[in-house]
């Protein structure tokens, strides 16, 4: 796998390249600080921009010149990542050898065509097209609660800091939605266009000299625009007596989740030390939490923690019966105190290493996960793949001891199913 990051003036390219893949993915990302009241807005325009183009008038001819691509897949999506939001549009298309000579080509002119060519006629957007995305939003948003595992970490991070960019539900706001109407979507869409940070990746099997013609030849943004803000949000204060907040839910099963913020880390302690403190405390089946909390005390269905880099936070989420979630807490508050301590071993320590190695080395199976890679050298600054695996093989018991000594629980929050199980 060789990567390579080019400065064209209006955007990045990144071009990763292996020849373990089968298909050209292509991701245009457009990014720019968050603000709340316009995350609705970049919804509707995932939606609206995939219902039909100046060219393909309808949601049905842009599918058929899908399928005439031999199957290229078309999707965009808006998410937060820290301090920004990123509108990605995303295309997966088989290399040319598999299908036929220009077929590539053809689908990143139709990549263009979605991108900058929508269906606006009298600088406007069609009601009947606003209206069926809002519909998609309301029906989004109304089911937003039979997802438990989502939901509960919406309301996990609205507990923890409601004022923070944090605690935005990326499934937009109702109130935000009546707002919209056909020309200011336009004006938003044009403002993304004009004024967005932009990055471009590509990660496949290609001729790099080719795919950057390509790209230059498709993609001809001419305002040149630099990031504006830090991505990381700023570090907080732990709380010195942890917030619980309860909600209950018609399920049987409750979800636990936790917030446990971090004081400042050095980028070497974020990077490395940090990520094994993760992995031996709760990021697999041979961590501390699965088998204390669920395999030796039965305390749990799941659990799991994750590390949020750019939130500077990490959370730990299980799945419980709502009678068990003191001792759980208890339970799982105990084992990251017993890390502080250094209870934990060498064994532990290595087989923490390997299990991030070897997920490092499977990564050019999938694009998916070589541009998400790209993405955190370039947005995190972190080191290439290969220097990662070395500089984690340094990591010493100490450093994540350290660590560990500044993490601390902040906020609980339950999610209490009391649906009757013998109902």
């Amino acid at each position: 796998m060789k990567y390579t990051k080019k400065d064209l003036g209006s955007y990045n390219l990144h071009l990763i390249n292996t020849n373990r893949l089968k298909t050209i993915t292509i991701k245009v990302v457009f990014h720019t600080p968050i603000k709340k009241e316009e995350i609705m807005k970049r919804i509707i325009l995932s939606d609206i921009l995939l219902q039909s183009t100046k060219k393909y008038n309808s949601k049905r001819l842009l599918t058929i010149e899908a399928e005439e691509l031999y199957a290229a897949s078309i999707g965009i999506s808006s998410q937060r990542m820290g301090n920004y939001i990123h509108t990605s549009f995303i295309l997966e298309v088989l290399q040319d050898k598999y299908t036929e000579a220009g077929n590539l080509e053809k689908s990143i002119e139709f990549l263009k065509e979605i991108i900058f060519n929508p269906d606006i006629t009298e600088k406007a957007f069609q009601k009947d097209k606003l209206d069926l995305s809002k519909y998609n939003s309301v029906v989004a948003i109304q089911s937003l609660k039979e997802d438990a595992s989502n939901y509960s970490a919406i309301r996990l991070l609205e507990a923890y800091d409601k004022d923070s960019p944090i605690s935005y539900r990326m499934t937009g706001y109702i109130e935000d939605l009546e707002k919209i109407d056909e020309k200011n979507l336009t004006e938003t869409y044009q403002k993304m266009i004009e004024n967005d940070y932009v990055d471009i990746y590509v990660a496949g099997d290609f001729e790099e000299k080719e795919m950057t013609a390509l790209i230059k030849q498709y993609f001809k943004l001419k305002k040149i625009k630099k990031q504006k803000e830090n991505y990381f949000l700023p570090y907080r204060k732990i709380r010195h007596r942890k917030l619980i907040a309860k909600e209950t839910i018609d399920n049987s099963q409750s979800k636990l989740l936790i917030a446990c913020p971090y004081k400042k880390l050095s980028d070497y302690e974020r990077d490395y030390a940090l990520v094994l403190a993760n992995i031996i405390f709760g990021g697999g089946t041979d961590s501390k939490l699965f088998k204390n909390v669920r395999e030796k005390h039965s305390l749990c269905y799941s659990i799991y923690s994750t590390v949020h880099k750019l939130d500077n936070l990490m959370i730990v989420a299980a799945g419980i019966d709502r009678n068990n979630f003191r001792k759980t807490v208890d339970l799982i508050t105990k084992n990251l105190n017993a890390m502080k301590k250094g209870y934990f071993t060498e064994k532990d320590i290595e087989t923490a290493k390997e299990f991030y190695n070897s997920s490092l080395l499977e990564i050019d199976e999938n694009a998916n996960r070589l541009i998400s890679e790209a993405m955190a050298e370039d947005i995190l600054k972190m080191d290439s793949v290969e220097g990662r695996m070395e500089r984690m093989n340094s990591v010493k018991k100490a450093d994540i001891v350290k660590v560990c000594k500044k993490i601390g629980i902040d906020t609980v929050f339950l999610l209490e199913g009391v649906k009757n199980e013998d109902n």
